[in-house]
């Protein structure tokens, strides 16, 4: 089994209070949050821009993983996931990931199979409780 470890200190209130998010690879050490840059436009980062950065991430590793069992390389897979979180149910409630990508060789329908296997089957997608949806664009050279 594989742990990995992040850790919040928040001191305050949920609205005036701020916090701090570290991680164990010490990319993120005492990285600033608070409610301004969770539910406006605050300096530093947030719950949901970590879990986007998490699934966009997560989702090119993987797809580089199936490609690579489809006999493809990628020269490049640009992910960018944007998750939505719905301030009145206080859940995250979708995940969109667009994707443009350079494979040689790969047909246009081979490659929407893979990335769709991918989308269902990387393992934050598999975590996430929210609709996730797939814009995959294969682009030439």
């Amino acid at each position: 089994m594989i742990n990995r470890k992040a850790t919040a200190v928040w001191k305050g209130t949920g609205k005036e209070g701020t916090g701090t998010v570290s991680t164990q690879s010490t990319v993120l050490e005492n990285t600033q949050y608070s409610f301004n840059t969770r539910f406006a436009e605050g300096k530093g980062t947030n719950p949901e821009e970590l879990i986007a950065a998490a699934h966009a991430s997560c989702f090119a590793m993987k797809l580089s993983f199936e490609l690579n069992a489809a006999g493809f390389t990628a020269d490049e897979l640009n992910a960018t996931a944007t998750v939505t979180l719905d301030p009145a149910k206080g859940q995250v409630t979708k995940s969109a990931i667009d994707l443009k990508a350079k494979v040689p060789g790969v047909d246009a329908d081979q490659f929407a199979q893979i990335a769709d296997k991918a989308k269902k089957e990387c393992p934050i997608s598999q975590l996430l409780n929210a609709e996730i949806t797939l814009n995959a664009e294969l682009v030439s050279e």
